[in-house]
């Protein structure tokens, strides 16, 4: 069975939920990593021939439309990650729709292809924001990869389902990819992405893959460009979620 890798293209600064995280206003007066990291990310995918797909913010294609431009070249796919990476649950509907239309505008200019993807930022969808998916099939998206089918502290969704599937909404249908759990100890955990990459022993992660593959479901991975660059500035923020990030 074929797995799925996939890049949240977002910059060092982009950490939700900590009260130091700047605001999108901030952004350009910043010290940017994601170029630098993004291109050495491009370079390991071209050494072991793997095609990918990139969650592009759109803030970071607005600011630099060459890292969509060789992406694309380059045969990965892309895809969109909103605007400015806010959390779903604390924006207005209409504010999420200008987001994600926005963002889709932005990226189909640059690459010159339709963009049928998206992901939401820390996976933020939750039950009272199923309105989500009316909002994404009437902008023109074809599939989903937000919903977190375990407890998160921002966002998560515990019971829902783990393999992928359609959603259906008042305006149409969407595919659904969950993020991969495993189900261990009567709960659901996340093995594939993220901290939990870089926490996990990687004989714990390739047995849990398997598994997920022995359950005839694809292994979802994903990772942020910062996570290769152990020299970025930190954000200040408390002990747990430093050790977390």
């Amino acid at each position: 069975m074929k797995n799925i890798l996939s890049v949240d293209v977002e910059d060092w600064f982009n950490i939700l939920d900590v009260p130091s995280t700047p605001k999108c206003s901030e952004w350009n007066q910043l010290e940017s990593h994601v170029k630098k990291n993004f291109h050495t990310l491009l370079h390991e995918f071209d050494q072991t021939g793997v095609k990918v797909t990139c969650f592009f913010l759109g803030w970071v294609a607005e600011r630099f439309p060459e890292l969509v431009e060789i992406a694309y070249e380059k045969g990965h796919e892309i895809a969109s990650h909103g605007y400015a990476h806010e959390l779903i649950f604390k924006q207005s509907r209409q504010a999420f729709a200008d987001d994600i239309s926005r963002t889709k505008e932005i990226l189909e200019s640059i690459s010159g292809q339709a963009v049928t993807g998206y992901r939401a930022p820390g996976f933020s969808i939750i039950k009272d924001t199923m309105w989500v998916f009316e909002e994404l099939v009437d902008a023109g998206y074809q599939y989903d990869s937000s919903i977190f089918p375990a407890f998160r502290e921002h966002g998560g969704i515990a019971d829902a389902v783990i393999s992928p599937y359609r959603i259906q909404s008042t305006q149409g249908s969407i595919q659904e990819f969950p993020l991969s759990v495993v189900r261990l100890f009567n709960q659901r955990i996340c093995f594939f992405g993220g901290g939990y990459l870089r926490l996990f022993p990687y004989s714990i992660i390739k047995r849990m893959a398997k598994r997920v593959n022995q359950e005839n479901r694809p292994v979802i991975y994903y990772i942020h460009p910062r996570e290769i660059d152990p020299d970025h500035p930190r954000l200040p923020m408390g002990w747990r979620r430093r050790f977390m990030s």
